[in-house]
C-alpha cells in the first residue's frame, strides 16, 4: 500500500466535500475529516482493499452521527441558521472540477436540511459523488432497494424547491457589479431595481449580533434596507468580491472590518434572493483569510 499519509491526503479534499455536504459547517466538516484520518491512522491497513471506499464509507458515516446531532441544536438555534460558507471553490479542485457549484450553494444546502441524515447521505452520494447503489447500500447498511427508494423521495421532496434559472456565471457577475455600483451611488431606485419585487433576504446572527428574526420579504424594503446602511456608514461602508461556495459573492466591511458575507441568487434578470451570514462563528476563517489576503 502507498504510504497511509499521502493516501489520506489525496483522497481529503472528497471527504471534505462529503462532510461539508452533509453538514453545511466548514468547522464541523473538518472535525469529521480529522475522526476520519485517526480512525484510518488506527486501522489495520493491510486487510482494506478499497481505500477511497474505506474511507468514503468512514466519512459518511460519521457526518450521519454527527448531523443527528446537530440537527437536535439547530431546531433551538437563535434566528434564522444559514451554511457556514465555504472559502474552498470546490472546482478548484480534481475532485471538484466534476461537481456543479451549485451542488455546494449555500440555497442548495439549505435545501439539503430537509432531508433525514441518510437520506441525504445516499441523495448526495449517488446525485452528486455518482456513487453506484451496491457502495451506498454498505456505506448505509441498507438495501439497494431502500436506498434507490431513499433517493427517490428526496428527489421528489426537493425537486420544486430547487433554483429554477440555469444563471451563467458572467450574468451572475454582472450583476453582483450594478449592485456594488448602485450601493456606491446611493441610488435608491436604482437598487430597488435589481430586486426582484418578491425578492427574500436572511440573515444568521447566531445570537451573538443582531440579525432578522425571519426573513424579510419584498425587493423595495430590502432596498430600503442597503440604501438605509449606506447614509449611515457612508465611507465607511465597503464591498469586497469573493468566491465563496463556488460562485461570486460579497464581503461587507465596515472600518475595514468584516460585517457579513453576503450570497445572491438571480433569475438571470434581477437578484432573488440574498443570504447574509453575519454569525462571527461563521465568518471567523473568512475574516483570517481576508485579513491575510
Amino acid at each position: 500500500m502507498e504510504d497511509p499519509i499521502h493516501a489520506f491526503d489525496s483522497l481529503r479534499p472528497r471527504l471534505q466535500g462529503i462532510a461539508y455536504r452533509m453538514l453545511g459547517s466548514v468547522a464541523e466538516a473538518e472535525d469529521v475529516v480529522q475522526d476520519a484520518w485517526l480512525r484510518w491512522h488506527g486501522a489495520a491497513r493491510h486487510s482494506i482493499d478499497n481505500v477511497e471506499a474505506w474511507l468514503v464509507s468512514v466519512t459518511t458515516r460519521l457526518s450521519i452521527d454527527r448531523l443527528r446531532a446537530v440537527k437536535t441544536q439547530r431546531e433551538h438555534y437563535p434566528g434564522i441558521w444559514l451554511p457556514e460558507p465555504s472559502l474552498s471553490d470546490a472546482l478548484d479542485t480534481p475532485e471538484g472540477a466534476r461537481e456543479r457549484a451549485d451542488d455546494v450553494s449555500i440555497a442548495y444546502l439549505l435545501l439539503l436540511e430537509r432531508l433525514t441524515p441518510e437520506a441525504r447521505a445516499a441523495f448526495l452520494l449517488r446525485e452528486v459523488f455518482d456513487e453506484e447503489y451496491g457502495r451506498i447500500a454498505d456505506i448505509l447498511g441498507k438495501t439497494q432497494a431502500a436506498c434507490r427508494k431513499l433517493v427517490s423521495r428526496a428527489r421528489t421532496q426537493l425537486r420544486d424547491e430547487r433554483p429554477r434559472f440555469n444563471v451563467s456565471r458572467e450574468t451572475h457577475h454582472r450583476l453582483l457589479r450594478q449592485f456594488v455600483q448602485t450601493l456606491e451611488t446611493g441610488d435608491l431606485g436604482a437598487i430597488s431595481a435589481l430586486l426582484a419585487e418578491d425578492a427574500m433576504l436572511m440573515g444568521d446572527g447566531g445570537g451573538h449580533v443582531t440579525s432578522f428574526p425571519k426573513p424579510m420579504v419584498g425587493g423595495r424594503r430590502i432596498a430600503q434596507l442597503f440604501f438605509a446602511s449606506t447614509l449611515r456608514f457612508k465611507s465607511m461602508l465597503r464591498m469586497v468580491p469573493i468566491q465563496l461556495n463556488g460562485q461570486l459573492a460579497l464581503l461587507r466591511l465596515i472600518e475595514g472590518r468584516l460585517e457579513s458575507a453576503m450570497v445572491f441568487e438571480s433569475d438571470g434578470e434581477r437578484i432573488a434572493r440574498i443570504y447574509v451570514q453575519r454569525n462571527p462563528e461563521k465568518l471567523q476563517r473568512i475574516a483570517q483569510a481576508a485579513a491575510g489576503a
